[in-house]
């Protein structure tokens, strides 16, 4: 960036910082396009948005954000210029992704409405615009901290994939920022958003199943891609020319420096501990996040945890294949999950259960009357979500909270964290959700946090 534009964009973030101190109870900074002002559109017509990672989970959230006739995508950002990736036939990375989004708003364009989708390689450059009021981060997990501090430093909402980051310290530091600078955040926590799965914990929240005492997690391994993995479990891979037009420095960021490979990127990322957490982070930060919220705990966290997993002793993926685990909450609730069953998580109580199926939300019960039962008024209800992505937009809007706020996304992955760190120590750990420590055992309190490779720090 030039000298001339980091001045523009400090004196930007010192007038923000002065909007926030002197209007009492209002959020630290709302951008003037989403309140109508300086000659923009008014909130209720547009939001202005920019992506950042745009490969296939990150295409899906843009398309499902450009759907929404009142949101407005203008940059996307990543560091891959144009690949051929896992999913079968099909090509991300920024200049495609530019290519959908212009081909999108191709009648607003010819209309003289749309301006274009601009195109960056570098984050930073794209939150230095003062045009753009929200962030789409969807990026490997070990990227979400540092853009979502910076984007919440900016002034920007944002949305940011499941999990909030890679770990207990990065998400720590998302949840931070975000109540500081007052944004609002959705974590792409998106099984949250479901009817029956709202529906489901309102029945045990309400006591349909009576006292609430176990929630059992099946968390298997059995997918298409897991089955790769586990081929490929123990091997190493030759050191290989970095294709043209991928930055691997910037992709690399402050992970330990290694040699380009392409089974280390471009979705497989997520069986290395660098990057990912494996599968107990994967989908566990959409499952155990589901207890969470069954459980009435999505401020908190268990108090004990123990888990038990393999994982391979050499070769480059090095993340838990196999796994059982159990957590213990303050209120006496029992978590048990395992690497087995049917995707999803049953609740468990003295009068009956439920089991909810991931992805989808299927509910099975016993009683089966349960799932005919009705919410009285006088209930507790947890709202109905009109869908993750429009869920989010209306809380840019309203300045509420969205169905997973930060707190949420940051409480949920403390807990997919701590179980790979119990795995990792082979050890119980007794934990502090108000303190947010590890008690008694500095080791593995050391392990809340990764030391990030210089010029990078939050």
């Amino acid at each position: 960036m030039s000298q001339d534009r980091n001045i523009n964009r400090r004196q930007f973030l010192k007038r923000a910082t002065v909007t926030a101190a002197s209007v009492t109870g209002f959020p630290y900074f709302v951008r003037s396009s989403a309140l109508g002002k300086a000659g923009s559109v008014a909130a209720s017509n547009r939001i202005v948005m920019g992506c950042i990672g745009v490969g296939g989970q990150g295409t899906a959230n843009m398309n499902a954000f450009m759907r929404n006739s009142d949101v407005q995508v203008v940059a996307v950002c990543d560091v891959e210029r144009e690949r051929n990736v896992y999913y079968k036939g099909a090509t991300f990375g920024r200049k495609p992704a530019k290519q959908k989004v212009e081909s999108f708003y191709a009648k607003l364009k010819e209309s003289g409405t749309y301006k274009g989708c601009a195109v960056y390689d570098d984050f930073r450059e794209l939150l230095a615009r003062d045009d753009i009021d929200v962030v789409s981060v969807c990026t490997p997990d070990h990227w979400h901290a540092l853009i979502s501090v910076a984007a919440a430093k900016a002034g920007m909402d944002i949305y940011c994939e499941k999990p909030l980051a890679n770990t207990i310290a990065e998400s720590k530091a998302i949840r931070d920022a975000v109540k500081r600078y007052g944004r609002v955040l959705q974590t792409g926590s998106h099984e949250r958003s479901n009817d029956s799965v709202r529906f489901a914990c309102e029945l045990v929240r309400n006591g349909r199943i009576g006292r609430l005492h176990t929630i059992h997690i099946n968390m298997p391994s059995s997918d298409p891609h897991h089955q790769e993995i586990l081929r490929l479990v123990g091997k190493t891979f030759p050191e290989m020319p970095i294709p043209d037009g991928f930055d691997y420095k910037m992709w690399l960021g402050h992970t330990p420096w290694e040699p380009y490979t392409e089974r280390r990127c471009h979705f497989w990322w997520r069986f290395i501990l660098s990057y990912g957490g494996g599968e107990m982070t994967d989908r566990g930060a959409h499952i155990i996040d589901l207890a969470q919220l069954g459980n009435d705990t999505d401020d908190s966290g268990p108090v004990e945890l123990v888990a038990q997993g393999e994982r391979p002793a050499k070769g480059l993926y090095n993340t838990f294949m196999k796994y059982k685990f159990e957590c213990k909450y303050a209120n006496g609730v029992r978590m048990i999950g395992q690497s087995s069953g049917t995707r999803g998580l049953k609740f468990e109580g003295t009068d009956g259960w439920i089991f909810v199926h991931i992805h989808g939300g299927r509910l099975e019960a016993e009683p089966k009357s349960l799932l005919n039962e009705a919410i009285g008024p006088n209930e507790l209800h947890l709202g109905r979500s009109p869908g993750h992505h429009r869920d989010f937009l209306n809380a840019v809007k309203t300045r509420q909270d969205p169905v997973a706020p930060v707190e949420v996304g940051h409480r949920t992955a403390t807990i997919c964290h701590l179980l790979n760190i119990s795995m990792l120590t082979e050890r119980r750990l007794k934990w502090d959700p108000q303190r947010e420590q590890i008690i008694n055992d500095p080791e593995a309190n050391r392990m809340l946090s990764r030391p990030m490779r210089s010029p990078w720090r939050l």
